[in-house]
This record gives C-alpha cells, structure tokens and sequence, in this order.
C-alpha cells in the first residue's frame, strides 16, 4: 500500500525514472512483486526487480523464507521484532542510490511511514536522515531521498492513495504469501485498521477478519 501509493505522488510530481522492486527471499516477495509491476505499467513506468539473494540466504528473520513461522497481532506488539529484516532498508536504499545515480535521476523515493517507527530501526527518521545525508555525500548527483510519508499513518496514507487513484485490491501487504491475505500477521491488521481508519473499503479477502487486537501499552 505505501511504496504503490509513493509511486503514484511521485508520477503526480515530477517524472519518475524507473520503479525498483527487491527479490530478497521473503516469503511474501512473490505476492507483492507482480502488483509492483502492475502498477508501473499502468503509469508507464520502466519496473525492474533486483535479486538480492544473500540477504535470505544470510540473514536471520523470520520475513524470509529461511525463518520461523511469521507472528499474528498488533503491528506495534513486540513478537514483530522477529520480522525484522537486519539493515534491510539500509541495503536497499544504497543499491538505489546507485541505480538513480546510473539513471540520471536527482533522488530516490522511500515509503517508510509513522506505523513502522515502533518496530523497524530502519524506518525511523534519524535512520533517513542520515542515509539521506550519506547518499546526498556519496553520489556525484548529491541525490535527494523524499520520505513523504515519514510521519503519516497508514490511514493517512490509504487517504492520500485514494485520492490519487489507487487501486488497493492491486497490492499485496502480508507477510505470510499465501494464496490470499491471512488477516492476522501485523501487516494486515495494519492494513485493515488502515482502511477502517480512513473510511474507506477493504476489497481484500482475509482467511481471518476478526476483531483488530488491541495496541499494545
């Protein structure tokens, strides 16, 4: 929902080079890849995906394919610490840097919002701006990383998206990669909370649409 609803402010705005996607071994990245690219070429958009295998071959989540079962609840609960992925936005966003600096691009677009703050180092502003000052330094370019969404809600952002016209039954948020969205895992409690949130319809189907859990204290 965030990175899809990036791409379309970012078309609105100015001309956007190319849309990255990473095949990193999670066991949802087959689900949210083919949307990635649906949505570029409804923009028009040059769609590329970068294998990153090490990362799930290496590295130590239970998001990848090498890790445990993926944890149900709140997306704010601390059981989610287990699908950290070690510096994954780190890592993601210096291959970036290269490939808008190869591109000719000014700057690079995360989609790293307010609800990711609790559990992912990596999404947190001191963390962006300090890459964000690091690419600036290390590229020719002096390329720009925009957050738009650094201190919106996924409400907010679900908000933003329909007004742009996106086309959410075209995105994929959970982390399980099943066949259809399991409606438990954090990400698609985050999800559904989202959309009731904002007052808008939920078109995705659950295995499970019970009551949202609670926040944790």
């Amino acid at each position: 929902m965030d990175s899809v609803t990036a791409l379309y402010r970012a078309h609105a705005e100015s001309t956007v080079v190319a849309c990255l996607s990473f095949h990193y071994g999670s066991k949802h990245n087959d689900r949210e890849i083919p949307f990635a690219k649906w949505h570029a070429d409804r923009l028009g958009i040059p769609h590329l995906t970068i294998p990153l295998a090490f990362i799930g071959e290496h590295f130590a989540s239970d998001l990848l394919q090498s890790g445990r079962e993926i944890p149900k609840g709140h997306y704010e609960a601390q059981n989610m610490q287990k699908t950290v992925v070690p510096f994954r936005n780190g890592i993601m966003l210096s291959v970036a840097a290269g490939f808008a600096e190869s591109k000719g691009a000014g700057g690079l677009v995360i989609a790293a919002h307010s609800g990711d703050h609790a559990i992912y180092p990596d999404c947190r502003e001191d963390f962006m701006r300090a890459m964000a000052e690091a690419i600036r330094l290390g590229t020719y370019a002096n390329l720009t990383l925009l957050r738009p969404f650094i201190a919106m809600t996924k409400a907010e952002i679900a908000a933003e998206g329909h007004r742009l016209g996106v086309e959410f039954s075209k995105t994929w948020s959970c982390y399980v990669g099943g066949e259809i969205h399991c409606g438990e895992c954090g990400t698609c409690v985050e999800r559904r909370e989202a959309f009731q949130l904002a007052g808008l319809p939920d078109l995705t189907g659950y295995l499970v649409s019970g009551p949202i859990p609670d926040k944790p204290d």
